[in-house]
């Protein structure tokens, strides 16, 4: 597997506005566009990370997840058409969770094939600013 460097932070927040604009489930037109415009690795991210906060949300009603951060505690591992991130974060109703995930798409990136996840502990609100994690 490729080992590729987190996304630049700004950067990264502006595409996850992208993804985060629409429920992943609601595929629409316009998630279509936004993501075919990024680059086919961004887009695998983005696709992967929009997903798991859908799942997440959907399988767990306790949870209202509303970012992930796939490289929190380490850099995902990346191959053409996957990603793994054993040191990940999402958010959920203001609070920070550990994740790990690992999420297949099609050669395009646009649709899921498998998707695996594990929630972990809860992180600390001291240790957000340590792993960048934000409000």
């Amino acid at each position: 597997m490729l080992l590729v460097p987190p996304m630049n932070r700004p950067c990264m927040m502006a595409i996850a506005s992208l993804a985060l604009a629409f429920p992943a489930s609601a595929m629409d037109n316009a998630l279509r566009a936004g993501l075919m415009k990024l680059d086919p690795q961004t887009r695998l991210e983005q696709r992967c990370d929009a997903e798991v906060l859908d799942r997440i949300t959907h399988d767990d009603r306790k949870f209202k997840a509303d970012r992930v951060v796939a490289y929190a505690f380490a850099t995902p591992e990346m191959s053409a058409d996957a990603i793994k991130s054993s040191g990940a974060a999402f958010r959920s109703k203001g609070q920070w969770y550990r994740l790990k995930f690992k999420c297949q798409t099609g050669p395009d990136h646009m649709e899921v094939l498998q998707l695996r996840y594990r929630i972990g502990d809860e992180i600390p609100e001291t240790d957000w600013a340590k792993y960048n994690l934000y409000d």
